[in-house]
């Protein structure tokens, strides 16, 4: 069984460079809550390699926080 956090950084790192919000997450992943994505993406943006910051999000369009893996 993949762990969500292995799910969240797949999808991350699939959509890299591109980035994508927690929201776009929750609903792609099918998780139960947005505070699932949003725990982890946070616990990715400390990590070498992943960014977060405010910025229009691939998949949806809008301006929020996204993470992106980057390149």
């Amino acid at each position: 069984m993949t762990t969500v956090l292995a799910q969240v950084r797949g999808l991350i790192e699939r959509l890299a460079p591109e980035p994508v919000c927690d929201d776009c997450i929750t609903e792609r992943l099918g998780l139960s809550v947005r505070q699932h994505a949003n725990h982890k993406t946070r616990e990715l943006a400390g990590e070498r390699g992943f960014e977060r910051r405010l910025d229009p999000c691939v998949l949806c369009g809008a301006t929020k926080k996204v993470i992106r893996k980057l390149k």
